[in-house]
């Protein structure tokens, strides 16, 4: 399916000729930034001359993968089960076994249980304040961000953003921060810190088949045309730098008036110097993959996707979002009811869902550990709520509601300690008993592992300094 989704460089009018040329450098320049929409590398190089003048040794390649699971997990159901409750507050599926000894998740997420020593499950997320789509809090760890209730909740910027702008990518001709997505109200973005901070909209750029709003694969498939060069425009023009560079000068005022780029000194003219590379092309070929690799992931959407995300990453993106869903509405796991379409209750809605995500997060977690990556990649899989302790809400069958009181996540990888389950809730599962963890000790965890200060404050169009993080800080027990 198409996606026409703003980016940050959609005020350009790339495809609009000007004046009476037909096709002229400034059009072909204005593609080109429009074609790398999100990069966020001046920052980086300005930060790698500094440091290289100062003698100090490169960083090491850490990233973030996160699996969105928009509309809501319910945790009772995978990750916090009540086998010994009342089937109405239990749900339909059994535990089984892992290989943490004592810890037991649901039936229908084997491989999962099979490898939990590699993950670390959070069984009391407080999720208090987080709403439903547009999804913000969970993904920027800010309480305010709450488009439905806040005319500014839409402002607060992505943990994603953050990391774009204080780490930046790992390789100067990637993306910072990448994305999968299904639905503009999946995501947080940049907010406060300028469209340039934006995720770069992956799929726009790779080969993907097309599913339906219901999940059915229609046999068809995505036509990118990202890295595809303009009529009558070759590589070795792109390569004139002097030629772009001025073009860049006549383009700076345009620049500083539209707001989509803060600067663009000797570091950004690098920037756009990515449009001849080969690095990303590569990365966003799937084809490049060895055919037994490809079979292990699967040709599903989301398996495809996995696999981009960890070539992205090998590739030197920072951080990657995959919007797991089919549905552009409230999200896929948004399991209400069979009589609430298209999503379907616990025994219809989720269970259809949980082998191939269980399929999904083994296969990635493990391909990161046979190539040795995964102490540099932190896997997080996790929604912005969980789900009722009853079942049969609003007159479904088996369906559960929203439930921002607490709320589960998956965890693997990023050189954490893992095996483990943090927190505890409830006999129901319906509030957290001991452990409570925030959206802040996240993010904090997120920023540690990346190598961004939790003190770092950015500013607002007012001036006013705001914290990257309200309140929260490393979860100790990962540590």
């Amino acid at each position: 399916m198409p996606h026409h989704h703003p980016h940050a460089f959609q005020n350009f009018n790339a495809r609009q000729r000007e004046g009476l040329v037909g096709y002229s450098r400034r059009n072909f320049l204005k593609a080109s930034l429009a074609g790398i929409a999100g990069l966020s590398v001046p920052r980086l190089l300005e930060s790698q001359a500094h440091a290289s003048a100062a003698g100090q040794s490169p960083r090491r390649n850490k990233s973030v993968i996160l699996l969105w699971m928009a509309g809501g997990p319910s945790h009772i159901d995978m990750w916090d089960m009540k086998p010994d409750r009342p089937p109405e507050n239990r749900g339909p599926f059994s535990p089984i076994a892992t290989r943490v000894p004592g810890v037991r998740i649901c039936e229908y997420m084997p491989r999962q249980a099979a490898m939990l020593d590699k993950f670390t499950i959070i069984r009391s997320m407080d999720a208090t304040h987080s709403n439903h789509e547009p999804n913000m809090v969970m993904q920027t760890a800010n309480l305010d961000a709450a488009p439905r209730v806040s005319r500014t909740g839409h402002l607060y910027p992505a943990i994603g953003s953050i990391v774009a702008k204080h780490h930046g990518p790992n390789h100067p001709s990637m993306p910072a921060y990448a994305a999968f997505m299904r639905s503009r109200s999946h995501l947080a973005f940049a907010g406060y810190l300028g469209r340039q901070y934006d995720p770069f909209m992956a799929q726009q750029a790779a080969r993907l088949p097309i599913y339906d709003l219901v999940g059915n694969d229609t046999g068809a498939a995505s036509n990118p045309t990202l890295f595809q060069m303009p009529t009558g425009i070759d590589l070795a023009r792109v390569q004139e730098r002097r030629a772009l560079v001025r073009s860049f000068d006549s383009l700076r005022s345009e620049l500083d008036v539209s707001g989509s780029m803060a600067a663009m000194d000797r570091y950004g003219q690098q920037a756009v110097e990515m449009i001849a590379g080969r690095r990303a092309q590569a990365a966003f070929d799937i084809t490049r993959e060895p055919a037994n690799l490809r079979e292990r992931y699967g040709p599903h959407l989301w398996c495809q996707q996995a696999l981009l995300a960890r070539r992205l990453v090998e590739a030197g993106v920072a951080f990657v979002t995959i919007d797991l869903s089919y549905h552009t509405a409230s999200g896929t796991w948004d399991t209400h009811g069979d009589n609430i379409p298209p999503y379907g209750g616990i025994w219809n809605g989720l269970r259809p869902l949980l082998p191939l995500f269980d399929h999904l997060t083994s296969t990635l977690v493990g391909d990161l550990d046979q190539r040795g990556m995964l102490d540099d990649v932190l896997v997080i899989a996790m929604g912005e709520f969980g789900r009722t302790p009853q079942t049969g809400t609003q007159g479904s069958t088996d369906g559960r509601n929203h439930w921002p009181v607490v709320m589960s996540l998956l965890l693997a990888g990023g050189g954490f300690r893992h095996g483990q389950v943090i927190g505890a809730t409830e006999a129901d599962g319906g509030s957290i008993k001991e452990r409570r963890v925030t959206p802040g000790d996240l993010a904090a965890t997120i920023y540690h592992h990346m190598g961004v200060p939790l003190d770092t404050h950015y500013l607002d169009p007012t001036g006013r300094p705001r914290p990257i993080i309200q309140s929260g800080g490393v979860i100790r027990e990962l540590v």
